[in-house]
């Protein structure tokens, strides 16, 4: 562990949802839009270009952020899924080091289908103010309160009215579902002044103050005034944009350079005969404007900036910047038309699995750009290392293995934080991603597994329904497959190899999950 200035510097996880590296890339490059304030991140802080999320989903990739385990250490394979607040987070960890610790916007540890009232304390937190993309819960409450006027627009945003908790709300136990399904059968989506709007994608029914995103800035600002003379914080902000649906305030569509978004990379697996059966099943996907759809998702991305900005605005005139150091990172990417497909799942392109990962801090290399390939794992152990603490240890082994608690405090990542302040050293030789069928899948051969160098990347789909082989040096848009190419079978070999340890890998040294006691008979 590298110490850093501080013995308990303050610590900020801000992360959005469903951005891919590529988009946000894309944006600063080609100038799509102003996004100063991501920019200024970059400029003063260590930008981690290859970092790679082991599994493309929400619940899945935030619980490895949290416990530092990969898919089949923390057991969350998919959605649906429940992360055990049994397992070690970091978040408990530093309650342990005298750290207050805190939650805004989304985490989704738990399947949406459990409700609005989770006990996050239970995962870690101090304090917790919790909205999710489900929308239910302590923001929809909030705005009826504060909001009257804009509260069946609100609801007219729901789209898992479905969830049981909508059938018996609040302490009336309303049927809000079926309140919601009224109101959106007569909605006006379009509106006068964007008639390109669908429920996929549109401008937001109601003034930007109202929203989710400025909600969860709101809530994480006040926190941060009372709390941070008191002790040393953790906080974890969270947006729930810019994931699907599309919808951004309307003010900020008019900043997106249309005219500078490339057009979707092509759906090249239509004509390869190695195709994953998965594809097929699935085919092309498309929003009712695909175009306003890409724009909406850029707007988003102002808006976005908007309230890093008001955070690192805070920092600064609070004084807390030299004693701060902020993570910005997002669960996966969306693949937003490119290849003929939307959203993420099973399909590991680069704008699926790449996501941005920037660190900033007191200590930290200012402007560098680090080729190394991160995983989010990593995020687990380069927290702790910031704050002084230790991995939490698995429990005990048991007096066959000789060892003590200090050598199992277990993580499947490594700290990023000797790479932030310029000491060399290399991460890993290869990333490792996993899908499992989706939700609403019953399908084994929708099972895909990857490895990822920083040339190649090769995909094998189960049932052996297809496999995948780009080199992404020459090939940077996968178009090209080259599994069957007879040039490229030693290379593919290598890689199946390497995916077949990464495998293995997964299961090291045990799960945590319900472990007690190891090394009895």
């Amino acid at each position: 562990m590298v110490n850093t200035q501080a013995a308990h510097p303050n610590i900020i996880l801000w992360m959005v949802d469903q951005l891919s590296a590529k988009w946000l890339e894309l944006a600063l490059k080609n100038n799509i839009c102003p996004l100063p304030n991501f920019q200024r991140l970059q400029q003063e802080g260590v930008r981690f270009s290859n970092t790679i999320t082991s599994n493309p989903v929400c619940c899945p990739a935030r619980s490895t952020i949290a416990t530092g385990l990969t898919s089949r250490g923390h057991g969350v394979l998919e959605n649906g899924y429940g992360l055990s607040p049994a397992l070690p987070t970091f978040m408990k960890q530093l309650q342990k080091a005298g750290y207050k610790t805190s939650a805004f916007g989304k985490l989704h540890f738990v399947p949406h289908a459990a409700g609005f009232d989770v006990d996050y304390h239970a995962y870690g937190f101090d304090v917790a103010h919790i909205t999710e993309d489900s929308r239910g819960g302590e923001w929809l409450d909030w705005v009826k309160q504060a909001y009257p006027e804009y509260y069946e627009a609100a609801l007219c945003t729901i789209w898992a009215d479905y969830l049981p908790a909508f059938h018996s709300y609040g302490p009336e136990q309303q049927d809000l579902g079926a309140r919601i399904r009224a109101l959106q059968k007569d909605w006006d989506w379009g509106q006068r002044e964007h008639p390109e709007n669908s429920f996929r994608a549109y401008t937001l029914p109601f003034p930007k103050e109202v929203s989710q995103t400025e909600w969860i800035t709101e809530q994480a600002l006040a926190f941060l005034a009372q709390h941070h003379i008191q002790q040393p914080f953790f906080a974890q902000i969270s947006y729930v944009q810019p994931h699907n649906p599309y919808c951004a305030p309307a003010e900020y569509l008019d900043l997106v350079d249309e005219a500078h978004i490339p057009p979707p990379v092509a759906a090249e697996w239509h004509t390869d005969p190695h195709t994953p059966a998965y594809f097929k099943r699935q085919q092309e996907f498309h929003l009712p404007n695909d175009a306003y759809g890409r724009k909406c998702y850029f707007a988003d991305l102002v808006h976005l900036d908007e309230q890093l900005g008001k955070l690192r605005n805070f920092l600064q005139q609070t004084g807390l910047e030299q004693s701060t150091y902020l993570l910005f990172t997002s669960d996966h990417g969306d693949l937003l038309g490119d290849h003929g497909f939307y959203f993420k799942e099973e399909r590991h392109y680069d704008a699926c699995i790449r996501v941005p990962l920037v660190l900033c801090g007191p200590d930290f290399t200012p402007g560098v750009v680090c080729d190394e390939l991160a995983q989010l794992e990593d995020i687990y152990p380069t927290i702790l290392d910031l704050a002084g603490a230790q991995p939490a240890p698995l429990p005990f082994f048991g007096p066959y293995l000789k060892l003590s608690s200090a050598d199992t405090g277990i993580t499947h990542g490594t700290s990023l934080v000797p790479l932030c302040q310029g000491v060399p050293m290399s991460l890993r030789q290869a990333a490792y991603v996993e899908s499992y069928n989706a939700i609403w899948s019953f399908e084994y051969t929708d099972w895909a597994r990857t490895i990822r160098t920083k040339r190649y990347r090769y995909t094998y789909y189960a049932g052996n329904s297809g496999e995948q082989l780009f080199d992404l040096i020459c090939d940077p848009d996968e178009q090209n497959n080259l599994a069957a190419d007879p040039s490229f079978q030693s290379i593919k070999q290598q890689l199946k190899d390497e995916l077949l340890e990464q495998i293995i890998r997964q299961d090291w040294p045990k799960t945590p999950q319900n472990l007690y006691f190891l090394g009895m008979h």
